[in-house]
């Protein structure tokens, strides 16, 4: 029998205490659960929600208004569940309390609440929030693992001056990644989206999926930044689309008209992003070798590619160790270490 949202927040504000929030490196999974029937071995299931008709008195109602969205989803068996930047208090009908009394005072209970969720249905959990440390008030992204433990976190390096005004501190420019039982993943907040340099760590830090909590939707930049820097984007917003973007920067699920909650579906880590040219030229011995164990789709006008795998017993870096291949990435690099000896000499 389902626990009621109230005695669930409440029991869970008892039943757990605050943990410490990581600030930089690669936090380590709890242990991984079991891959299920028909899936992919490196299949994830990414639920994001959206803000859209969430609004309450005060804290306590935006968290259980929250938790019965996230409830909503339950059936769809989400891997990770994100949630809108701050959502327990942009829904909250005036008068507002400041921000750094909902970070003084609810910081511990929104994370308990949280933490109960995940453990409870063995899923990850990213709680954007107002949080406080040694007297500062951050906007940080708050990760839970599938046991409900704490394995740190994300605060918003690139903050509004509206923010500032109203008391939050910007984040250190080094936004951590953290290793999930599947995969890889980085977080940027709303106004990150502005500026490169958080993306580009992340994606040199080998992020796979970075999800990006936002007041707003983006738009076309949630696609940009995923082709640019090769990873999967996934945005949870308070208004507009909310989506997840895939590495070519193409939509694979987007909210709209028919599902305003947000919405649930799968990616596939197991794929890769190359420069078209050399490699296209081993394309074709590839596909006679694996037939439909692997895609590959090619932009032509961009000139990328990606090379997916489609089956439980063939991996992507065995592809490309065997013909010889180098991601996007590595090309670059290779490129760019060359030019940089010939500048030099």
């Amino acid at each position: 029998m389902r626990t009621p949202r109230r005695n669930f927040i409440k029991q869970s504000a008892l039943g757990m205490s605050a943990l410490g929030m990581a600030s930089a490196g690669m936090a380590q999974p709890a242990p991984a659960s079991s891959v299920l029937e028909g899936r992919l071995p490196r299949e994830v299931w990414i639920a994001t929600l959206t803000q859209e008709g969430i609004y309450g008195k005060d804290c306590p109602e935006m968290l259980e208004r929250t938790i019965a969205k996230m409830e909503g989803v339950l059936p769809q068996q989400p891997d990770i569940i994100c949630l809108p930047e701050t959502f327990h208090y942009a829904g909250i009908q005036s008068p507002k309390p400041t921000i750094p009394e909902v970070a003084r005072d609810w910081e511990t209970p929104i994370t308990e609440a949280m933490s109960a969720f995940a453990r409870k249905h063995q899923c990850y959990v990213i709680a954007p929030i107002h949080t406080l440390a040694e007297g500062k008030v951050y906007i940080a992204a708050v990760l839970f693992d599938r046991a409900g433990e704490r394995m740190g976190g994300y605060r918003k390096i690139r903050v509004t001056e509206d923010e500032m005004d109203a008391g939050v501190t910007p984040g250190t420019p080094d936004p951590p990644v953290f290793q999930t039982d599947f995969g890889v993943i980085g977080i940027q907040i709303c106004f990150d989206v502005e500026w490169m340099d958080g993306w580009q760590q992340l994606q040199r830090k080998g992020a796979e999926i970075v999800f990006w909590p936002s007041a707003f939707a983006g738009g076309k930049m949630i696609n940009t930044m995923a082709w640019r820097h090769q990873y999967y984007v996934v945005s949870s917003t308070l208004k507009g689309t909310t989506k997840i973007c895939d590495i070519s920067g193409d939509e694979i699920a987007s909210s709209g008209a028919y599902n305003r909650w947000g919405v649930c579906a799968p990616v596939n880590l197991e794929k890769v992003f190359l420069h078209s040219w050399p490699y296209s030229q081993q394309f074709a011995a590839i596909e006679e070798k694996y037939g439909r164990k692997v895609r590959i789709s090619t932009q032509h006008e961009e000139e990328f590619s990606i090379i997916e795998s489609c089956s439980p017993d063939v991996k992507v870096a065995d592809i490309l160790q065997e013909f010889n291949l180098k991601t996007m990435q590595d090309h670059l690099l290779s490129a760019q270490r060359r030019q940089e000896e010939h500048w030099n000499t």
